[in-house]
């Protein structure tokens, strides 16, 4: 990825944590020489491993794990939120139109999970994730053989994480009148987009609350 060093982010929490809120993923490898990509939620255990290991699986007709375990390295990811800025809000002129925008870029060589206690608590730990509002995790409800099928029905993996980038294009390259009128304006548009990026940007310690 291609990171000017106004927008780089080399702060491991700031980048787990947007992993974490933002969790739906690409992730992108080769298989045959030709390049795959799937959509998926995946979860970083930072325990597991040196540095951690990216959690998740696909569906075993998904011709994508093919190439798992063949020591390729794989790219996982995780799109933060973003936004269209005008060059309008801008005091400082001439200036273009731009895109500000937040990723986390993850490394590693998958590796298939096939023991059937594994494969289960990887299931149990997504669901746990994405199904906070339930008494008790989705998946302790289904029946057992119904279970046991669609768990037969995916291949799951584990991808040591080797290397980490993070982007975080929030106008830090702009004069301190044109950032201000930038995060002031996402502050106060009808656009939920637009919101969440100034909040992104807010919770991160990059602006303040607009006045």
């Amino acid at each position: 990825m291609y990171v000017p060093s106004a927008f780089r982010v080399d702060d491991a929490p700031a980048l787990r944590r947007l992993i974490e809120q933002h969790s739906f993923a690409t992730l992108v490898t080769q298989v045959g020489g030709r390049i795959e990509a799937s959509h998926v939620p995946l979860m970083l255990d930072p325990d597991d491993g040196p540095s951690g290991s990216i959690l998740g699986h696909l569906a075993r007709a998904n011709p994508q794990w093919h190439g798992f375990g063949e020591d390729q390295e794989a790219l996982a990811i995780f799109q933060g939120p973003h936004a269209y800025i005008s060059p309008r809000w801008y005091r400082n002129a001439p200036a273009v139109p731009t895109w500000n925008y937040t990723a986390v870029h993850v490394y590693g060589r998958p590796e298939p999970v096939d023991e059937r206690s594994a494969v289960a608590g990887i299931l149990d730990r997504l669901v746990a994730r994405h199904d906070p509002a339930m008494p008790q995790p989705w998946s302790e409800h289904a029946p057992a053989d119904f279970r046991e099928r669609m768990m037969g029905a995916i291949q799951a993996f584990r991808m040591p994480v080797t290397r980490m980038e993070g982007k975080f294009k929030l106008s830090q390259n702009r004069p301190a009148e044109d950032r201000e009128n930038v995060w002031r304006t996402l502050a106060r548009s009808d656009s939920g987009a637009d919101r969440a990026l100034w909040r992104f940007a807010r919770d991160a310690g990059v602006i303040a609350e607009p006045e």
